[in-house]
């Protein structure tokens, strides 16, 4: 065998694992994001409904700011046990490409490194402890007067996704 080849292979699978280690890392990353969305409906008929969608999601009344016309929601967002269990999967896998190129690198220790794969619920557990989280969202309603009939801003700062489907629930559209 070329002696350059296991080298190589070493460093291309040591930069593979550094990236599945940052992978796993950012899967419990907050991604909180703010959105404008626009609805036909006015500020009384859509607030009720606001408001149990969010319910419906888990979500309870944190604060609420008469003033600014501010709602505050909170609810704990629950981790995956799929993402858990496929990053768990992803890391068994890194790992064994790993310890299988050391085996070949350093064929005297062979067997042992094999034991690096032990390691690999420790990424589920990661994940696990700091995805379950408190999740804020706020809500801020206000009106916009239109032509025919007024229409409702809705300026939302929450996590990506729950934004998603906040939208796609109550049909509304991005304002731009």
């Amino acid at each position: 065998m070329d002696t350059a080849i296991l080298p190589s292979t070493f460093l291309l699978t040591l930069l593979l694992s550094v990236g599945l280690f940052f992978f796993i890392r950012a899967s419990t990353k907050e991604r909180t994001q703010t959105a404008q969305l626009i609805s036909e409906q006015d500020e009384a008929s859509l607030m009720p409904q606001l408001q149990e969608y969010f319910r419906s999601r888990s979500y309870r009344v944190a604060a609420l700011d008469r003033e600014q016309n501010q709602v505050t929601f909170e609810g704990f967002v629950q981790p995956s046990w799929f993402l858990a269990v496929f990053l768990t999967l992803l890391a068994a896998i890194g790992l064994l490409c790993l310890s299988l190129v050391l085996a070949m690198l350093f064929p005297s220790f062979g067997t042992p490194f094999l034991g690096l794969i032990l390691l690999s619920p420790l990424s589920g557990i990661f994940y696990w402890q700091k995805a379950g989280r408190l999740e804020k969202v706020l809500l801020k309603l206000e009106t916009f007067p239109n032509q025919q009939h007024s229409s409702s801003i809705i300026t939302v700062m929450g996590h990506r996704d729950e934004l998603t489907e906040l939208q796609k629930a109550l049909q509304l559209k991005p304002f731009k």
